[in-house]
């Protein structure tokens, strides 16, 4: 007989007592598989961009460095949850157990490969080993385990792409989708931080929200970028600026849209301190989406009240209906991006 434990996993909770899994210091990391939990064996973490950035410049670009911090953290919290940014990633692997409780209840067998699409900064995770670090596209390979709980959302690898492809794409998955219902025809939308795999997911949907009398621009960092995604037409006009600095993303982002304030903002870089910039260009109602996880909440809100900007703030929530569906359905789509996708993270 497994141990009953609770739907959300608070049954792991070392301390403090009483939060959910994601805001514990501590959870029991013990691969022991409870009646209502999954046991995978993971093969790749896909940690957060935000906080594999932050890992990655703290240890001076160094790779073994890189692998021992990762390491410190998990033993630390037994969780991959970045304690400067709070965030996690999420991972690839194979069922190895289903707890009782769920057997037959859920479209999973042992032996499935799957996708987690819940954060590592909430997932019990135990690293035996890891094999290889890839900084370039935020990937760590690994031999370990991981727990999802009831309440874990997942989704089965799909047939028709690479393991590494549907990590790559999935691991954003709730940003193009929340893109979707977001914008509307005719608006005119703004994605900062266009040119990583989640902004031009979003700058796709976008282009295909808008249509005909819309207008969609994309900040990026260098010329280069720029002429990528117009290239693969992902954008109405690309502008090369840094998200840090909002006064030149207002005039810059202004310019090519008739002057006029935008509709929607979408906010996906992975560096601290952008948030002024996804907020000046809005006009009064509109919609600031701040799917990155460097965002400072608390400097967003008071930001936007310091430069009278009645805009709705809402947070990059990683989930939505059917985000996975709609993320994978992209790259169908799209030959042109899922083959720069599979060049650039394979």
């Amino acid at each position: 007989m497994q141990k009953k434990g609770n739907k959300y996993g608070v049954h792991r909770v070392i301390e403090p007592k009483g939060l959910l899994t994601q805001a514990a210091k501590k959870i029991d990391n013990t691969m022991e598989c409870w009646s209502n939990e999954i046991l995978c064996d993971v093969s790749a973490l896909n940690i957060d961009s935000a906080s594999f950035t932050q890992i990655y410049e703290a240890c001076g670009k160094d790779l073994d460095k890189t692998e021992q911090m990762i390491l410190d953290i998990v033993a630390e919290r037994g969780k991959m949850q970045n304690p400067v940014t709070g965030s996690g990633g999420m991972f690839i692997g194979t069922v190895r157990e289903i707890g009782e409780d769920l057997v037959g209840k859920i479209d999973l067998k042992v032996g499935d490969k799957i996708a987690s699409l819940v954060s590592l900064s909430l997932t019990p995770l135990k690293i035996n080993k890891i094999k290889a670090i890839h900084p370039e596209i935020d990937r760590v390979d690994v031999d370990a385990q991981a727990i999802l709980f009831e309440s874990g959302l997942y989704a089965k690898l799909p047939e028709d792409m690479s393991e590494e492809l549907a990590l790559a794409a999935l691991d954003v998955a709730g940003a193009p989708a929340q893109t979707a219902k977001l914008v509307k025809p005719g608006d005119s939308v703004l994605v900062l931080g266009g040119a990583g795999k989640g902004g031009m997911m979003c700058c796709y949907e976008a282009m295909k929200r808008v249509g005909p009398t819309g207008n969609v621009v994309a900040l990026v960092i260098c010329q280069e970028d720029a002429d990528l995604l117009k290239s693969m037409n992902l954008c109405h006009h690309a502008i090369v600026g840094s998200a840090t600095n909002p006064v030149e993303v207002l005039e810059k982002s202004l310019a090519v849209n008739d002057g006029k304030e935008y509709d929607v903002s979408i906010l996906i870089v992975n560096v601290p301190a952008c948030e002024m910039s996804a907020i000046l260009p809005v006009r009064d109602n509109g919609t600031v989406y701040c799917f990155s996880m460097a965002t400072d909440f608390a400097k967003a809100a008071l930001g936007a009240e310091g430069c009278g900007k009645d805009v709705t703030m809402i947070i990059g929530n990683g989930y939505t209906k059917d985000h996975a569906a709609i993320t994978l359905a992209e790259l169908r789509e799209n030959p042109q991006l899922k083959a720069y996708f599979e060049k650039k993270y394979l």
